[in-house]
């Protein structure tokens, strides 16, 4: 039953991984239960003072910099995986599909997340949460499984972004650890979003297209609008950091890096 069910939704191999991805949105609500029981003890002076969407936002942070330390380390092997490095478009590996679901057990977490509270987040948080999954789903059909794992790698920019969201919080705003942290925030920005995106995304390009005829048009119109679409926000969010960091370097302590994450 439930195989056919996938079938029909076009992510054949997802039969074999739907529990995983449930058991990570599941664990991304814990993680929030956790931050709530553990950051009153980490952070008296600060997290117990916010209150509502603040209190929200701070739990939020956590579990984004829980799942991008995880991913990362879960992605990173697939790189040299035989099976995907053989047929990098349409090869399938399980653990790469169990990444993939973490993945999308995250996606699937942050937009239900968002949408409950809409009014505290707006719409963007709604629509990136819903894109991101739909990117990754599709992975389950199986399709560009090798490629994944190195736009995952964008998530290495995720926890020093999340460090200097907490040192405005924690009253750290403009010393030198934030400072130091915005300098290693834009060096790996930089190189894992910028350098590595485009160079993947040209990469990843030139594989598909002899193959061009087998991918069905519903996927080149999401991949290819997804692609530019989130290369053309890493640019114009490197922009805005580099802007930011300067102010701070050059006048008094600002509040503007990381505008393109959850205030």
């Amino acid at each position: 039953m439930t195989s056919s069910i996938f079938d029909a939704l076009g992510v054949t191999t997802l039969e074999h991984h739907w529990t995983t991805l449930l058991s990570s949105a599941v664990v991304c609500g814990i993680i929030v239960q956790l931050s709530q029981v553990i950051c009153p003890i980490l952070f008296p002076a600060t997290y117990p003072k916010l209150q509502g969407s603040k209190k929200l936002n701070w739990d939020v942070h956590v579990v984004s910099t829980v799942h991008a330390l995880t991913i990362v380390a879960l992605a990173t092997p697939i790189f040299w995986n035989e099976n995907l490095t053989q047929n990098k478009i349409f090869g399938y590996e399980f653990y790469a599909g169990q990444v993939y679901a973490v993945c999308c057990g995250y996606f699937l977490w942050d937009t239900i997340h968002s949408i409950r509270h809409i009014k505290d987040f707006g719409i963007g948080f709604v629509l990136h949460g819903f894109c991101s999954f739909s990117v990754f789903i599709f992975s389950f059909r199986p399709f560009l499984q090798y490629y994944g794992s190195y736009f995952l790698m964008f998530e290495l920019s995720t926890p020093f972004l999340n460090i200097h969201w907490f040192m405005d919080k924690t009253g750290l705003t403009g010393s030198i650890y934030q400072k130091i942290n915005g300098v290693i925030l834009l060096a790996v920005f930089f190189t894992v979003r910028i350098v590595a995106g485009f160079y993947t995304s040209y990469e990843c390009f030139l594989s598909v297209l002899p193959v061009m005829d087998l991918v069905p048009m519903h996927l080149r119109v999401v991949y290819a609008s997804a692609n530019v679409a989130l290369n053309s926000l890493n640019v114009f969010w490197f922009y805005k950091m580099v802007s930011s960091l300067a102010k701070r370097f050059s006048s008094s302590p600002r509040r503007d890096v990381g505008k393109s994450k959850r205030e």
